[in-house]
């Protein structure tokens, strides 16, 4: 069973941090002989910001002046993958699992290939599938994106599920990629993503049964994230980095 952990903190940096911090927090248990606890998390900001995977280019992949001239944050993840601009309407889901308990999942290509099974089958939209390494999409057009962080022993899995998104919003803020998948085909923003027609508190319960994931009776605390915010998620150096 998975811990369930319907958490949306007060800044995009912190439910940044608090994601990696609940991976780091599986490994130090694994290292202390303690049980580890897998989890699902949920969480939505109510801002837009926009996120760089961990190692994409800033100024190839934002529109930085829009960014500044309406106060939209620029972040960095811990996860590869490629810039997406989020706030209300893209529903975060974030998987932190064992691969120690899940064998199947040391392999990376494969570990996309069955979580994102398991996410598609649990929406229940006919059509929706895995596109490319990362993606979930309908008809050829994405609502999900997803990327990966990993440890030695377990695997922090996060993606977006676009609900009700504005779209208008993503070319005001994020450059056309120049490494695309095939399946995009070149095609521009607008016509690339989509929302999904289902409310967000019926695809949390839909991917939350698919898990086997339950809130706890009594709350665990949550992560430190202080280190975690001053190298990184509040660090402009290392947001900004590439």
């Amino acid at each position: 069973m998975l811990r369930l952990l319907d958490l949306t903190l007060r800044s995009p940096a912190e439910n940044l941090a608090l994601d990696e911090a609940l991976l780091l927090a599986h490994d130090r248990a694994l290292q202390s002989n303690l049980e580890p606890t897998e989890c699902l998390r949920f969480w939505e900001s109510s801002i837009h910001f926009v996120t760089l995977g961990v190692s994409a280019k800033l100024l190839e992949d934002v529109e930085v002046k829009a960014c500044a001239r309406d106060g939209v944050p620029i972040l960095r993840r811990a996860s590869g993958g490629g810039t997406v601009l989020e706030g209300p309407g893209s529903l975060n889901y974030t998987l932190v699992l064992s691969i120690d308990q899940r064998s199947e999942l040391r392999d990376v290509t494969r570990s996309y290939r069955i979580i994102l099974g398991c996410v598609a089958r649990a929406i229940g939209v006919e059509g929706a599938r895995q596109h490319g390494t990362s993606d979930l999409a309908l008809g050829g057009v994405k609502f999900s994106g997803n990327a990966q962080k990993r440890t030695r022993r377990a695997i922090l899995h996060h993606g977006t599920l676009l609900w009700s998104f504005d779209l208008g919003l993503i070319p005001r803020y994020l450059r056309e990629p120049e490494k695309q998948p095939d399946y995009r085909a070149r095609r521009p923003h607008s016509e690339f993503v989509r929302n999904l027609d289902l409310p967000v508190d019926e695809l949390k319960r839909r991917i939350a049964a698919a898990w086997g994931a339950e809130a706890e009776a009594v709350t665990s605390p949550i992560p430190d994230l202080e280190a975690l915010l001053s190298m990184k998620y509040q660090n402009r150096g290392w947001i900004e980095r590439f």
